[in-house]
């Protein structure tokens, strides 16, 4: 009798040990990073060619690494990425600029800033993650700079 009560708990902790692998373990969806982002939107009195060639000339000047530019009306750049104090974790910004021509003489910009931290969680692999935005800084230098170099 002892022998069968033995198994039966044995039988119970691998039970249980195999529950928590599976519900630990489970890939979950992807972290909704709806309203992480913070907009800035303008109008530029200047074609969109100018304004193109003005925001790629900004981007540079700003030091920013333009990871993608598309004739279209698109970029998208990043800011250095920085250790702060906060555990060490490097941070940094996407910044997502669409232009719009809005007319043959004006062009909309549209500017979306979103921080991010480099980590990894048990089930991704090490990669930038979006969190909340409170600072737009860069997004203003740039429709300052853009303004500038068009005026």
């Amino acid at each position: 009798m002892k022998g069968r009560t033995m198994v039966a708990t044995i039988r119970q902790v691998i039970l249980v040990a195999v529950l928590t692998l599976v519900v630990l373990g489970c890939a979950r969806a992807r972290e909704d990073t709806t309203g992480f982002e913070v907009v800035d939107e303008t109008t530029i009195n200047a074609p969109f060619e100018e304004t193109w060639q003005a925001t790629k000339s900004a981007l540079r000047e700003m030091d920013l690494l333009i990871y993608t530019r598309d004739k279209r009306g698109s970029f998208v750049a990043y800011s250095d990425a920085k250790r702060h104090m906060r555990l060490l974790t490097p941070r940094r910004k996407q910044i997502t600029i669409t232009l719009e021509e809005n007319g043959s003489e004006t062009t909309n910009i549209s500017i979306e800033t979103i921080q991010q931290v480099y980590g990894v969680t048990m089930m991704t692999y090490p990669d930038w993650h979006s969190r909340e935005t409170a600072d737009n800084s860069e997004a203003v230098a740039i429709m300052d700079a853009v303004r500038a170099k068009l005026s």
